[in-house]
């Protein structure tokens, strides 16, 4: 255990002496706080995420300063260019927009525009993603999740606990809530309050509870803003929505895919997952539940998207198959799978389809 001790200078002024006077308080030149730091030599075991936790005025703020020094809430600026031109010149702009999609702003419109048109949960995840790149083995934020409603408190760290622990960094996180704990699932927490440290291990999540609906294709209006691509949604489509806590937070729009080859084959024509819920994986999650309900009336779902992060989650899941790899196509039917839109020409697109099971519970949304 070791004493910080903060001395400050006091002036005599006319209100400073009248305050004295009112509460009795001794007269001095300078008052001095002892704020009692319990934290062990954290070198000990291997780790990637801590949390300092307390009500305010606890010396969270002091021990984390006076702990982690050089990298103790670092500020950043920004200016009105873009978005993805505020990161260093030198960082590479593929690591940019991984880290950005990995805290969960993974929308490419959003990465355009200046800073101060995002909103309060953009901006936070904005920010965590810039501090992760610049401060690649150890930054101490505080304030964490202060400025952000807690249901984006909850889900932003939950996708910044998993961009830490991949990336194999060390992050420590400054805060008065409590309720962020089992999201961002720290491998040590102190309360200075108490004096109480522990060492914990991994848990698993809070679950979500999300429920999914079929609705007519006006729901698209909430989430069009969104989309990657454009704003315009094909009158014949079967359209989704997941809600969770009765918040819109999925949207997914499936149409018919003619081919000669294939039979009951539909594709998913726009998939968007609200800001606020976006890097836990529920896009990904929804998206499979629809892709089993169809499967389960023997029909068949596909997919081609040109966003990485749907890119590597597909990818890794193995009830989706990638029918083609990430490629460039230039002209309508020039594939062996399916036939691809112009909304597909000239970007990097992959393909994929469904090949798990049916899911006879879901299979009652068609």
């Amino acid at each position: 255990m070791t004493d910080i001790r903060l001395t400050s200078r006091i002036e005599n002024t006319a209100r400073v002496i009248q305050i004295r006077g009112m509460f009795d308080i001794k007269a001095s030149k300078t008052e001095t706080v002892v704020i009692k730091d319990n934290l062990p030599n954290l070198d000990e075991r291997s780790w990637n995420i801590g949390l300092i936790v307390g009500a305010s005025g606890t010396g969270k703020s002091t021990i984390a300063k006076e702990r982690f020094k050089e990298c103790f809430d670092p500020q950043v600026s920004w200016n009105e260019h873009s978005l993805i031109d505020n990161f260093d010149k030198k960082q590479h702009l593929k690591d940019i927009v991984n880290i950005l999609t990995a805290v969960g702003l993974s929308s490419p419109p959003t990465w355009l525009r200046p800073f101060d048109s995002l909103s309060t949960g953009e901006k936070f995840r904005a920010t965590t993603a810039r501090l992760l790149l610049d401060y690649p083995q150890l930054v101490a934020v505080d304030e964490f999740t202060s400025v952000v409603d807690r249901t984006v408190a909850q889900v932003a760290s939950c996708a910044i606990a998993k961009t830490v622990r991949k990336r194999q960094q060390r992050f420590v996180a400054v805060s008065c809530h409590y309720d962020i704990i089992e999201w961002l699932q720290p491998d040590w927490l102190y309360e200075p309050h108490s004096g109480h440290f522990e060492w914990r291990s991994l848990r698993q999540r809070p679950p979500i509870h999300a429920r999914i609906i079929s609705v007519d294709t006006q729901a698209w209006q909430l989430f069009a803003r969104h989309h990657y691509l454009d704003s315009t949604l094909h009158q014949a489509a079967r359209c989704f929505v997941t809600l969770i806590e009765n918040i819109p937070a999925v949207f997914i729009a499936v149409l018919p895919l003619p081919h000669p080859k294939l039979t009951n084959a539909y594709r998913v024509s726009r998939i968007v997952t609200m800001p606020d819920f976006q890097g836990i994986g529920i896009g990904t999650q929804v998206l499979t539940t629809i892709a089993a309900a169809y499967r389960a009336h023997q029909k068949h779902l596909y997919i081609t998207t040109s966003h990485p992060a749907l890119m590597r989650s597909l990818n890794s899941n193995r009830e989706w198959q990638m029918t083609r790899k990430p490629s460039r196509v230039t002209a309508i039917g020039k594939t062996s799978t399916i036939r691809y839109k112009p909304e597909s020409a000239n970007r990097i697109t992959a393909s994929f389809r469904y090949i798990g099971q049916s899911n006879q519970h879901a299979a009652a949304l068609l």
